[in-house]
């Protein structure tokens, strides 16, 4: 599952200085999502790029002039004449209405004004805003689900069992989106019945709130890995090969490092270059990561050849723990280096290779701490991430794949 953050930016949170504010913090935390009003599309397209939801009431729609375009929806009512740069990405009802109990839902939700407001044909997608005051509110929100991609849930007094019946009972219609007030909020939206919501919309003005909400969601989405050490069978000279050095954009921890290998079954934990030695100051942003065949392993759980990365791709950053986290590449620098050829064997009785270069400078994680390659040998045990599963351009294949 994708996760995504939304900030409310709307004309209840101030005027627009306030509500630019918000968007200017999301714009630089990262966050995926603004919810604004219609009248404030346009702004917002002038202060960066990020996706915009826009509130609309029924009588918000504007007529399209007949000599611009004759295009009308099932009800009769035109769609918006706007130029796409002033479009929002998908239009929100239930603000004013039904949704939010400005007006009282109906005994039939058939027969609701957001509803028909949300069937609406167009181009753009369409979701609803739906404050839950009580149960029959959570069956409006759940019938708006049927209809729209995004369903926007926002508590009243909020208990966890409301967002709970919801996660259970809505499939993947919608992209159920929780209200939440704070960073703390958002993680138990995203962990609850260890499914958690799509996504959440944030109520918050503070920038720190809203960069910590985003890190929450970063965090909700990363994989932890089961790593594991395997014996070193033999470690070899092997003449030269063309080395690869990743760059990233990021700088990496004393613990960090990427995953790489000869075999994409086993991928050897390679550390960044955060420590001094006596020969090279620290690259802190750096792993030599080894020849230019070898995989490494990328956020999506695929793998990429070291000699395919280029700057602006994404690979997988992990820690001696297991946990992970993504980095953009900025740099990708390839050169002749002497080489070794390390054979490991795992618990399972499989034997793993892969090269890296000859130098004190690169260091892997053994059983007895970060190691030199330069000073391994046969019997120590290295730490890697084993699965007994073969790869076809870098995806997990049910395949039998001999690598050796």
């Amino acid at each position: 599952m994708t996760r995504s953050v939304w900030i409310k930016a709307d004309d209840t949170v101030g005027d627009w200085n306030d509500r630019r504010a918000r968007i200017t913090a999301a714009l630089e935390a990262g966050a995926d999502w603004v919810l604004v009003d219609e009248d404030d599309v346009e702004r917002v397209r002038e202060l960066g790029d990020i996706n915009i939801a826009a509130f609309r009431t029924d009588g918000d729609v504007t007529l399209v002039d007949n000599a611009e375009a004759d295009d009308t929806d099932e009800d009769g009512d035109a769609e918006l004449a706007a130029s796409s740069a002033a479009d929002p990405d998908a239009i929100i009802v239930g603000k004013n209405g039904e949704g939010d109990a400005t007006i009282d839902l109906p005994n039939d939700f058939s027969g609701s004004a957001d509803l028909s407001t949300l069937r609406r044909n167009g181009d753009l997608d369409r979701g609803a805003y739906v404050r839950i005051l009580d149960t029959e509110y959570e069956a409006f929100a759940e019938t708006a689900a049927e209809e729209g991609e995004y369903t926007i849930v926002i508590g009243e007094d909020w208990t966890i069992i409301p967002l709970e019946n919801l996660i259970a009972r809505i499939g993947d219609e919608t992209d159920l989106v929780a209200g939440v007030t704070s960073a703390e909020e958002a993680k138990t939206a995203f962990e609850t019945l260890e499914l958690g919501s799509d996504a959440v919309l944030l109520d918050a003005d503070d920038p720190d709130e809203i960069r910590r909400t985003v890190e929450v969601r970063d965090e909700a989405e990363r994989e932890s890995l089961d790593l594991e050490f395997a014996e070193v069978l033999d470690v070899e000279q092997i003449g030269s090969a063309d080395r690869v050095c990743v760059d990233t954009g990021s700088l990496l921890e004393h613990d960090e490092g990427m995953l790489v290998g000869s075999m994409s079954r086993g991928l050897v934990f390679v550390h960044a270059e955060t420590a001094d030695s006596p020969y090279v100051a620290s690259r802190p942003f750096r792993v030599n990561a080894g020849a230019v065949h070898a995989y490494v392993r990328t956020p999506d759980g695929g793998t990429k050849y070291l000699s395919e990365l280029q700057s602006g791709d994404e690979v997988q950053i992990v820690d001696t723990d297991g946990n992970t986290r993504e980095a953009i590449v900025g740099r990708v620098k390839i050169e002749q280096r002497p080489m070794f050829r390390v054979a490991l064997e795992t618990d399972e009785g499989d034997r793993i290779e892969t090269l890296l270069q000859n130098a004190e400078t690169i260091k892997v994680a053994t059983a007895t701490g970060r190691t030199a390659v330069t000073e391994l040998e046969a019997g120590d045990e290295l730490l890697l991430y084993y699965e007994d599963t073969a790869r076809h351009f870098g995806e997990a294949v049910e395949e039998s794949i001999i690598e050796k």
